[in-house]
């Protein structure tokens, strides 16, 4: 949305295609150390172990207690009050608004990141769940027992969650577009949008109930615990504990619609990163094309023609994990498509979170420092509001070099992409009981990873030309 970090592409030390290669090389070494070496799954054993010992316990106890949850639920709800209020009553200009750089940047980019290190934050602070929680506690106090509520249906699992991923992304990158000029989502457009989700959310909570509704049917609750399966630390019964690292996200993928979201995630960053890039002259000449029909409007033209790229992003992403999944099911002994489909869907999740610091790391560093300086002192962009002394403060563009982001974007497609395949890999010994086919099987997912590896790459150095 607010564009991609720009590499000096001349001054790399290596061609492009030539990082292209290395990558391809290290997941194929990778690939083949993992056949040798890695004979028994280490994954699918459930690892998770409460904190014990003096410190670590006491501060799960505390991270934990009620007083902390009570503040961060506060703090979540207060947060979502000034978003919705400084886009309705604040600046038009998306990057003087606070609205615009805290939910598109600060929580959709944030809480992946602190997910991974420091377990699902978001969990702690989703406003949505926080007035759910009160507003049912109230019940039962008033009621005597606990509020009613319909039986979730099975089937639909996390496909409400797979939707809302999609059409977050839609209103960021789609209805916000101007052409690839300037950013031309309103604040106003996204404090009503987010009026609209919490009286959606809030009435599926009435509906199903809160908890049910934040593991499923919850966009961002949904899309943030998926990353957070990659880290150490997670919460049962109250208790905070300890699991081998990205061991979790193995169990991830077991509901309905847990392909779709980790897929949705995929596909929308692929979508971003070509809109300015690879996509930008097709895009234009559809938009050329629906005009003339003078059927829409110049904007909804635009729009139309950029969901249809999306929607072709979609197909693409969905189309390579097909491939890979079909070829699996040609070795002996393979399940069906749908279980295949699931069992591997969790090696998607490092691939999709690669994708995502790859594309937006410079922006992370970058409006990182405008929302807690300037637009924190000033969230309606009003210049009328100095609260914390910051709101003359600017953004240093020169914190980070080009070549320096270059090798971040690489490194961490690389790095996301190997994980993605050790999954795989994981996972193929714990379906083949022959080890040689379960390396057979991989050859599918080995050409899955390079795939997605090569088009994340592509799509970085054409966006950054």
């Amino acid at each position: 949305m607010f564009g991609h970090a720009l590499v000096a592409r001349g001054d790399l030390p290596l061609p492009e295609w030539l990082f292209a290669w290395a990558a391809a090389m290290v997941l194929l070494v990778s690939f083949f150390a993992l056949a040798v070496t890695w004979r028994t799954s280490r994954f699918e054993a459930d690892s998770w172990r409460p904190l014990r010992g003096g410190l670590a316990s006491r501060l799960g106890a505390l991270a934990l207690s009620r007083p902390v949850a009570a503040f961060c639920g506060t703090l979540g709800v207060a947060l979502l009050a000034l978003t919705i209020y400084a886009g309705l009553a604040g600046t038009s200009a998306p990057d003087r608004n606070f609205t615009i750089t805290f939910v598109f940047v600060t929580a959709w980019l944030g809480f992946p990141v602190l997910g991974i290190v420091l377990g699902d934050l978001f969990a702690a602070f989703n406003p949505w769940r926080a007035i759910g929680r009160l507003t049912g506690a109230a019940f039962r106090l008033i009621a005597g027992q606990a509020p009613a509520h319909l039986p979730y249906p099975t089937r639909l699992g996390r496909w409400p969650a797979a939707l809302g991923v999609a059409a977050f992304v839609w209103l960021e990158v789609i209805h916000g577009s101007t052409g690839g000029v300037s950013v031309g989502l309103d604040p106003g457009t996204v404090g009503l949008a987010a009026l609209v989700y919490s009286a959606y959310t809030l009435s599926m909570m009435a509906l199903f109930g809160t908890e049910t509704w934040v593991r499923n049917g919850e966009s961002f609750g949904v899309y943030f615990n998926m990353f957070s399966q990659l880290g150490i630390f997670e919460s049962r019964d109250g208790r905070l504990g300890r699991r081998k690292p990205f061991a979790a996200a193995t169990r991830w993928a077991s509901v309905p619609g847990s392909v779709a979201v980790v897929l949705a995630s995929i596909a929308t960053t692929t979508f971003d990163g070509a809109q300015e890039g690879v996509l930008e002259g097709a895009i234009a000449s559809v938009y050329e094309s629906l005009l003339d029909a003078g059927t829409l409007s110049a904007t909804w033209s635009l729009r139309l023609a950029d969901t249809l790229f999306m929607l072709s992003a979609f197909a693409l992403v969905i189309a390579v994990y097909t491939v890979g999944v079909w070829g699996m099911r040609s070795v002996r002994g393979a399940p069906g498509f749908k279980p295949l489909a699931s069992a591997f869907a969790h090696s998607l999740i490092p691939i999709a979170f690669a994708y995502l610091l790859a594309h937006y790391f410079s922006l992370i560093v970058y409006q990182g420092q405008a929302q807690f300086t300037y637009l924190l002192s000033d969230p309606l962009g009003a210049g009328t509001t100095d609260l914390f002394g910051t709101a003359s403060s600017g953004i240093d563009y020169g914190v980070l070099g080009a070549n320096l982001i270059w090798y971040v974007q690489v490194g961490t497609l690389v790095a996301g992409h190997v994980l993605g395949l050790v999954y795989a890999h994981d996972r193929a010994v714990a379906i083949w009981s022959d080890r040689r086919d379960a390396a057979r099987s991989q050859y599918w997912m080995l050409g899955v990873m390079i795939a997605f590896t090569c088009l994340g790459l592509y799509l970085l150095s054409v966006a950054n030309a």
